[in-house]
């Protein structure tokens, strides 16, 4: 009897209002009939996975799963009586999810990627053999806060693209939780998909092929609930213009619309939209320019000042800054900001690629494009950094100016409630805090030395503020950072900034992301890195004419300087040195030498890891070392970031007798 109301509850936990059939009904006769037939002897040992068998020997499971109208095929799924967030991110090894929580209550859009055609830099590239490596792209999807991510397939013409992602189109808004979106509905959300393509070499290596956009309510026009398109995917930066192949998409809703929309509905909704971001997008510009004039007015050297209001992303698109940053909360990935910090320094840092010479080509990427590729420039680092700060509730802006030889860079600076000014390099995590020099004081005072390596300070900006520094001097050591003064800072309209900003305003400001938690195995990442190098020091050693013997004890004991190492890096505090020291004497007999050379790494490329190790003396010294009972020592310990970023830290030692 227990058994059997456990059953009738799980089944009574779905009301489907689309269902033409009495579901319950036709179980409750079932059961009857179950009982009363097949297991009068047995009645008093039934199971669950004996009524399940009777629903399924007379099709009642099956007439379920038709009047869903789900394509068995194309969607897997899996009711549950514990509902999942709406957030999905698709592991690569995988094609579709094996399980997807669908609400009968709430409208799906079905993606599936139906291959590739005509991605002619790869037309000379042959199929690659069975287990052979070789050059691999992987699309990337976001869409109202939801990530997935397509199974890596090689490089080729017409690549293989077999994907299908399920997208949850329904109102994150509070209040519209039991009500199934209708096409009026979905009509008003304008969030596009966007879809990046990243590319993968053998060696490991990112690059970002493309960012595209892709509005998806051509379907709400569809007379069967479904399109097909073909997506032009363009190049990035100085090939923003050049095609670089083109996707076979198809488009389904779940459940279809019983009513569909005109294609003039349809065209003059669009064209609504353009025409409001267009002219909310042309008055901020006139703002802007009127704003620039009231600022050179006040100093004609502010012309040279580094005063950046618009920025090009990656498909060359000019947006305000501003837009660049928001307030971004990672969940339960990252516990402080600090730990924010180390991860963001954990991500590669990459300047834009430049066909020819030249200068530098600035190119800020949207937050989606970024964490694809995994790594960016330094100003990709510091709209990221900066976000993350201000999701943990600090006062964080992104400053604009110079560092060493007057090259420009971009850093972050947290406002305290007390006043106090803290600079955060985001390619390392560093922090540093500002004191100002007082030029007015008489020669004997001591003056604060600066530990910061920036020069020169323009303006900064997070996603409500931008403030033009028009101080006499612009140099960050004399910067006095009273933002609330309009002598020495110059600020924008929020008003202004807010119309083209902040997130819905404008149809073509790209959605942010979440952060998605890391899919690396850390130990099994060690472990394989760990035994590629023992490899790669066996080899190099018998090509000097040296044995090699490893000790593993000593391997391990190097374990807690690593740890501790990545401690001091997120919180700058250094601890368990003294355990580490003690242990190390003891694991070395009297008359005999220790030497340790640690190193830290952002990628987890072994042999390339390894070459940079043999280009420090300290370390050539360790590996090639020749002597009485020496004893070869490495330990990796790979340290796991959100988004699949990683620090690799790598210890390498020997210890050996000292002759006289």
């Amino acid at each position: 009897a227990h058994r059997m109301t456990a059953f009738a509850y799980s089944v009574k936990k779905y009301n489907f209002p689309s269902l033409q059939m009495d579901v319950h009904g036709k179980i409750r006769e079932v059961l009857a009939e179950t009982l009363k037939e097949e297991f009068r002897a047995e009645s008093q040992h039934l199971s669950e996975e004996d009524l399940m068998t009777a629903l399924r020997q007379r099709g009642i499971i099956d007439d379920v799963v038709k009047e869903l109208r789900f394509n068995e095929g194309n969607i897997s799924r899996n009711f549950t009586s514990t509902p999942k967030p709406a957030t999905h991110f698709i592991d690569k090894e995988q094609r579709t999810p094996k399980k997807t929580n669908v609400d009968p209550t709430r409208r799906y859009l079905h993606l599936q990627i139906m291959g590739g055609k005509a991605f002619l830099e790869h037309l000379q590239e042959l199929e690659p053999l069975p287990g052979q490596v070789c050059s691999t792209f992987t699309l990337c999807l976001h869409f109202r806060n939801q990530r997935f991510r397509s199974k890596p397939v090689p490089c080729a013409c017409d690549p293989d693209f077999q994907d299908g992602f399920l997208l949850e189109i329904h109102k994150d808004r509070f209040g519209d939780g039991s009500r199934m979106a209708d096409a009026t509905t979905m009509l008003s959300i304008c969030d596009p998909v966007q879809l990046v393509l990243i590319k993968m070499d053998t060696s490991g290596e990112t690059s970002l092929v493309s960012s595209h956009f892709l509005e998806w309510r051509s379907i709400l026009g569809a007379e069967n609930g479904e399109t097909s398109l073909a997506v032009e995917l363009l190049g990035v930066g100085a090939e923003c213009k050049v095609s670089v192949g083109v996707l076979n998409v198809k488009l389904e809703l779940y459940p279809p619309l019983s009513k569909v929309l005109s294609p003039d509905i349809l065209k003059t909704q669009l064209s609504i939209e353009r025409q409001k971001t267009a002219e909310k997008e042309r008055l901020f510009l006139v703002y802007a320019k009127q704003w620039w004039r009231e600022y050179l007015q006040i100093r004609p050297s502010h012309n040279t000042r580094l005063v950046k209001i618009f920025a090009q992303d990656e498909n060359w698109v000019n947006r305000p800054v501003c837009s660049y940053v928001r307030s971004l909360r990672a969940g339960r990935l990252l516990d402080t900001p600090r730990q924010a910090a180390r991860f963001v320094s954990v991500l590669g840092f990459e300047k834009a690629p430049v066909v020819g010479g030249g200068g530098k080509q600035e190119q800020w990427c949207t937050l989606l494009a970024f964490l694809c590729r995994n790594k960016g420039d330094c100003e990709d680092h510091c709209n990221l950094l900066c976000s993350l700060l201000l999701g943990f509730g600090l006062d964080a802006y992104v400053c604009v100016g110079t560092k060493g030889k007057g090259l420009a860079h971009t850093w972050v600076m947290t406002y305290g409630t007390d006043g106090t000014v803290t600079f955060w390099e985001s390619l390392n995590g560093h922090r540093y805090v500002h004191k100002p020099i007082n030029p007015d004081a008489p020669p004997m005072v001591e003056q604060p030395k600066p530990e910061y390596p920036y020069n020169c300070i323009g303006c900064i900006f997070n996603h409500q503020h931008f403030l033009a520094n028009c101080q006499a001097s612009d140099s960050v050591e004399l910067c006095v950072f009273d933002l609330n003064d309009e002598s020495r800072w110059k600020p924008m309209s929020e008003e202004a900034i807010k119309s083209v900003c902040s997130p819905g305003s404008i149809t073509s400001l790209p959605p942010f992301p979440p952060l998605c938690c890391s899919m690396t195995d850390a130990a099994a990442e060690s472990n394989d890195i760990e035994l590629q190098l023992r490899a790669l020091v066996s080899e190099y050693r018998k090509d000097l004419g040296l044995t090699t013997v490893w000790e593993d004890h000593l391997s391990y004991l190097l374990t807690p300087a690593l740890a501790s190492y990545e401690i001091e890096r997120t919180t700058g505090i250094s601890s368990g040195n003294e355990e580490f020291q003690d242990a190390i004497r003891r694991a070395v007999p009297d008359g005999h030498t220790f030497k340790g050379f640690p190193i830290h790494f952002v990628h987890r490329n072994a042999r390339r890891a390894f070459a940079t190790c043999l280009r420090s003396p300290f370390c050539d010294e360790i590996i090639s070392c020749r002597g009485d009972q020496i004893r070869l020592a490495v330990r990796v310990r790979v340290f796991s970031y959100p988004e699949s970023a990683c620090a690799v830290w790598i210890m390498f030692a020997c210890k050996y007798r000292s002759v006289l």
